[in-house]
């Protein structure tokens, strides 16, 4: 009986620490993070006469993204939220997460369709939707009616 107890002392004693280390690898969905790090990317857009500058994430999307620079492209307006483009192809979403909730200056690509979005007013979360890079000046030239011309090209 002695030894019975022994063993269930020492075998309770490593459970909680046994368990603890099973979970540390394990992300939590709550806690994942929207805005990947940051890469060295600098983005620079030119919207009449306007300019506004963004930091692109380092993502498989964002790599994928460059890679179409420079580039000018007709943005239209979608929901009074949002300005949009359809990219000449469809770009990489691989290890990207399920969704993100974006806010006014988030540059995104909306998986589902194809789109890149830059929001230019808050919104809710959205499956699918991958972030590219965050605006960092100038987004009040995206807060206008209907569509705009842009510029996108790479900061040397």
């Amino acid at each position: 009986m002695r030894q019975l107890l022994y063993v269930l002392v020492i075998a309770l004693g490593f459970a909680p620490v046994y368990g603890c280390s099973m979970n540390k690898d394990l992300p939590d969905p709550q806690e994942e993070d929207n805005h990947p790090q940051k890469a060295n990317m600098k983005l620079k857009i030119s919207v009449g006469g306007k300019t506004a500058t963004a930091i692109l994430y380092d993502n498989p999307t964002s790599r994928d993204f460059v890679t179409l620079l420079p580039l000018t492209v007709k943005m239209d307006d979608y929901a009074g939220t949002e300005k949009i483009f359809y990219p000449a192809r469809k770009l990489s979403s691989q290890g990207a997460p399920a969704g993100f909730n974006p806010s006014a200056g988030d540059l995104t690509l909306y998986a589902p369709w194809g789109n890149i979005a830059l929001f230019y007013k808050d919104f809710g979360y959205s499956a699918g939707l991958i972030s590219l890079g965050r605006i960092t000046s100038g987004i009040e030239a995206f807060a206008v009616k209907g569509a705009v011309t842009v510029k996108m090209e790479l900061e040397p």
